[in-house]
C-alpha cells in the first residue's frame, strides 16, 4: 500500500512486526507526505532506516522514552548521493519555506532523523 507516490506503508512499519493503530497510521501518512516533498525537491531516492517503532522495539534499539518514532511522527533517513549534513540543510530550507513541517532534525554519521514535533529541535 502506497502512502505517497514513492513511499509504501511497509517502509515505515516497526521491525518487530507490531501493527500500527489508526492514529499512528495517520501520523505515518503525514510523515510520508513531508518526506515525499523532500524527495521531490532533491529528485533522489530516500531510504527509511527506521520509521514507526513499537514501544517494545524502541526500547530494544535503545530509543529514548517517548520517542516520536513510537508515535509514527519520526523517521531516520538516508538520501542517495548526499551526506547527512546536506540532507539536514535541505530539510531546514524546506521547513523555513513552509514546505515541510517544523520539528526535530538530528544529524548522525550515516543518517538524518526528522520528526514533526511542531517545535524546533536540532542536534
Amino acid at each position: 500500500m502506497y502512502l505517497t507516490e514513492n513511499f509504501k506503508k511497509s517502509e515505515f512499519e516497526s521491525d518487530d512486526g507490531s501493527r500500527m493503530t489508526e492514529e499512528i497510521l495517520v501520523n505515518v501518512t503525514k510523515l510520508a507526505c513531508n518526506l515525499q516533498r523532500l524527495r521531490d525537491v532533491l529528485n533522489r531516492p530516500i531510504r527509511i532506516n527506521s520509521g514507526y517503532r513499537s514501544i517494545k522495539h524502541n526500547k530494544a534499539v535503545g530509543g529514548v522514552k517517548g520517542s516520536y518514532h513510537t508515535k509514527g511522527m519520526a523517521a531516520d533517513i538516508v538520501v542517495e548521493g548526499l551526506n547527512p549534513k546536506q540532507v539536514a540543510n535541505a530539510i531546514e530550507s524546506l521547513i523555513l519555506s513552509g514546505e515541510m513541517l517544523q520539528g526535530g532534525i538530528g544529524i548522525y554519521d550515516t543518517f538524518v532523523h526528522y520528526d514533526f514535533r511542531k517545535k524546533r529541535a536540532r542536534w
